[in-house]
């Protein structure tokens, strides 16, 4: 059954990322050098942003960025709830507090109006994520960020490529992170991303993604660099390398491929579910172009004998890999018990949770393996159909 199981989540890898890997290998240059300066420049010629700076991960490049706008002890950032504990737990890095909100029940993105309640004299910035790389209500974020004077920070690790009327992700906000982490659209293992128009954001997250040196530090050893630098400022050892910046590289050649295969295989899914009365299926808004990263369906768990972790049990004896985004974050003990949250003040989030299960869609996938995945979800609602 293990040579038959169908993963969650498998990278595409090709011939290309191999070539461009043992490429970096031979060179000798295997930490930040010449291949993340390149992988910087056709990511951000792809973008369109003004700067874009590559890090460790997507954990990096937001702790980067809210250091960058200035956020201190004491300051409020407001998140939604259906995400993962990353984009809390950057705020807490600076003793400021994360202040989750409840999230629109068509689309698993931050409510707007939610934000607009939870603001105070201490919020400092919003946190969007991009549920599943389908873009938020920017228009209505980024009016109530310029009312009250605050700061956002796309959380955009789903949402390579995807677009918000028009606009590419990574040219809306004040700063966009995105994550090269394996499981994502495009993969380096691990890695990240920053966007920015801003020069001045742009140039604190280069001097404090290594150590606060205030050249180009990886230069140093290059036949054009210098020995001596200077620290500005106590750093983070955050920086990308080129054997990570090999693998972008190839997958950002293909980055729109495979954006259309996973699209196919959104389709093929909704095709073979449009019958399904046990389950309800996520649709896309009309006035914006996902980039497709998850499928997410919801079981009417009312009409089952079932639960949702059953379900996903039986889904893996059948081979299946299946998974859950997110248990919300007010369900984790530290959120839960630091800022006293409370279950019944998120009704749209525990509407969802119990309901949500997110099906394999990955750039390589047969159409044997979509249609088993399809036909085991239909098959085990059938079955246990009340």
């Amino acid at each position: 059954m293990e040579k038959d199981f169908i993963n969650f989540h498998k990278p595409l890898v090709t011939d290309d990322e191999i070539k461009e890997v043992v490429d970096t290998i031979r060179s000798g240059w295997w930490t930040t050098g010449p291949k993340t300066i390149q992988f910087e420049k056709e990511f951000n010629s792809y973008i369109g942003s003004n700067y874009s700076l590559s890090v460790s991960s997507w954990t990096a490049a937001a702790h980067l960025a809210l250091e960058a706008v200035g956020l201190q002890d004491g300051d409020e950032v407001i998140v939604p709830s259906m995400t993962f504990t990353a984009t809390a737990e950057i705020v807490c890095y600076f003793g400021a507090k994360p202040v989750i909100v409840d999230v629109q029940k068509k689309s698993l993105n931050i409510d707007p109006q939610e934000i607009e309640k939870a603001i105070t004299k201490k919020t400092k910035a919003i946190i969007p994520v991009h549920f599943g790389g389908n873009p938020c209500d920017m228009k209505e974020i980024i009016e109530i960020a310029n009312q009250y004077n605050l700061k956002i920070i796309e959380d955009a690790a789903h949402a390579l490529p995807a677009w918000y009327n028009d606009k590419l992700i990574g040219t809306i906000g004040d700063v966009t992170c995105f994550s090269f982490y394996v499981t994502k659209t495009l993969a380096t293992g691990e890695g990240g991303m920053i966007c920015t128009n801003n020069y001045e954001i742009a140039e604190r997250c280069s001097i404090m993604r290594l150590h606060g040196i205030n050249k180009d530090a990886w230069k140093r050893y290059s036949t054009e660099g210098s020995w001596y630098y200077e620290v500005v400022a106590p750093g983070y050892k955050y920086n990308f390398t080129d054997v990570q910046a090999a693998l972008g590289l190839a997958q950002l050649r293909k980055i729109d491929f495979m954006l259309n295969e996973r699209k196919k295989i959104f389709e093929k899914y909704n095709e073979i579910f449009s019958q399904n009365e046990q389950i309800q299926l996520y649709n896309y808004e009309k006035d914006r172009k996902p980039s497709y990263h998850l499928y997410p369906i919801f079981l009417n768990i009312e009409q089952l004998k079932i639960t949702r972790a059953q379900f996903i049990d039986e889904l893996k004896k059948l081979g299946i890999g299946a998974s859950v985004h997110f248990i919300p974050l007010y369900r984790h003990p530290y959120y839960k018990n630091t800022f006293g949250l409370e279950e019944k003040n998120f009704p749209i989030s525990e509407y969802l949770y119990p309901r949500i299960i997110t099906l394999p869609i990955w750039p390589g996938m047969t159409d044997s393996q979509i249609y088993r995945v399809a036909e085991s979800v239909n098959a085990l609602s059938m079955k246990y159909k009340k």
